[in-house]
């Protein structure tokens, strides 16, 4: 080694010592914490799943469909909404 660079065995003996040992004890609580931030995750994800599709249903209660016992799809009722958005927009400019 150089003399800006000492090599201090002791120094690092110490820290990985230290590592080691703190991931051993530490690895049961790392874990808890993992699964406890995972099921808050899916639970967020859940609840956004919930509010979209709450949405989309009180969207599709407002538009106008034909069968009307036929449930569009999410994709087909925005495109079907965009669609019916633009008509009522070409309607009320040609009055």
């Amino acid at each position: 080694r150089t003399a800006l660079a000492p090599r201090d065995t002791a120094a690092r003996r110490k820290g990985k010592a230290r590592r080691g040992r703190g991931k051993a004890r530490n690895e049961g609580l790392l874990s808890k914490q993992k699964r406890s931030r995972r099921m808050k995750a899916n639970d967020r994800e859940r609840n956004r799943m919930h509010h979209l599709n709450s949405a989309l249903d009180a969207l599709r209660s407002v538009l106008p469909t034909f069968p009307d016992d036929a449930k569009l799809t999410k994709i087909e009722t925005l495109r079907f909404a965009h669609n019916y958005i633009w008509a009522l927009t070409q309607s009320l400019r040609l009055a």
